[in-house]
């Protein structure tokens, strides 16, 4: 990725960018990678990944980006922003992650705070259709959680 970045093949270059990859790999390999090898390289596993990518880019983030764009461009179209509880059903942190970051990529969503205890996230939404957390989850998390759950929970 770092090659494609820089667009260079230069031997240093791959050199540097290999040796930092083993360091980091080895240095964060055991807060990072749970479960076996064979797991990690499960086709089904990277097929949904992909689907969540393609459904993130391709769907999520063009809706909701329409919509901020509309109310920008209509200041008369009401507001009604808020900070909600979205409760998670998602085990690993790293898929926890993953969907708080979704949600704040996601334009008119931010998560603001993600509590373990209730198993919930904090997020200030741009248009609170509900205060009721199983509502805010069905809108907010449902979807990334849904595909997310498939490759990394």
């Amino acid at each position: 990725l770092w090659l494609l970045l820089v667009s260079t093949f230069r031997y240093d270059e791959v050199l540097v960018g290999f040796l930092s990859a083993l360091i980091v790999a080895y240095l964060t390999s055991d807060i990072m990678v749970r479960g076996g090898v064979k797991e990690k390289f499960n086709p089904k596993r990277w097929l949904w990944a992909l689907i969540y990518l393609a459904y993130y880019w391709l769907y999520a983030e063009v809706k909701a980006h329409l919509d901020v764009i509309k109310r920008i461009l209509s200041p008369s179209m009401p507001l009604k922003p808020g900070i909600v509880k979205v409760p998670y059903r998602l085990k690993s942190d790293c898929g926890i992650v993953c969907v708080a970051n979704s949600i704040t990529n996601t334009p008119g969503t931010v998560t603001v705070e993600v509590d373990e205890k209730e198993k919930s996230y904090y997020v200030h939404w741009i248009w609170v259709v509900s205060p009721e957390p199983e509502v805010c989850r069905r809108e907010i998390s449902s979807p990334f959680e849904k595909y997310v759950e498939r490759f990394l929970d």
